[in-house]
């Protein structure tokens, strides 16, 4: 059975992105737990990095993904632009292109498109601790701009089809 280390981004003292009364932290956290759930009615087992408000290093995150012998790391966080409206879709980020990491990148995008976001693709962020520190394939998906009205629409109208997605793409990649 495989391990999925499910992070759910920020947290505590850390609220990420935030904007118009909306804390990032907050709407991982509720997503990450959402994932997760479909995932272990699926047979999947499942490790949370957080289940709570509180913050954790990007580092201490990716160690405990090491310890517990995760098969795969996935992060979940929103986006964010330097102005409002900026931009929308969604965004996944591997250490390289290339491999499991990045199968499992395109096949949740393409999920996450099929629910109604934008999909701006894959794209390589090899300095981002979780994902160059990981001994498993990782990604961190970027689930909609928190600055931008609607991503926020979208959100919070298909909250249980986007973590379905995310889900299924999970799960396609494992095969199941």
């Amino acid at each position: 059975m495989a391990l999925i280390a499910l992070d759910a981004g920020h947290g505590g003292v850390n609220p990420g992105a935030q904007y118009d009364g909306r804390a990032e932290k907050d709407d991982v956290l509720a997503l990450t737990l959402e994932v997760g759930r479909i995932l272990e009615e699926s047979g999947v087992e499942v490790y949370y990095t957080r289940t709570a408000d509180i913050y954790e290093s990007p580092y201490q995150k990716a160690q405990e993904a090491n310890e517990v012998g995760a098969d795969y790391f996935v992060s979940i966080h929103r986006n964010s632009s330097p102005y409002p409206n900026q931009y929308t879709g969604v965004e996944t980020l591997v250490f390289n292109r290339y491999g499991e990491a990045a199968r499992m990148a395109y096949n949740i995008n393409e999920q996450l498109e099929a629910v109604g976001f934008v999909n701006l693709g894959v794209n390589e962020r090899p300095n981002l601790v979780v994902l160059n520190r990981t001994q498993m394939p990782a990604v961190l998906v970027e689930v909609g701009f928190i600055n931008t009205d609607a991503d926020n629409l979208l959100f919070d109208k298909r909250f249980y089809e986007i973590a379905q997605a995310i889900a299924d793409g999970i799960l396609v990649t494992l095969g199941m």
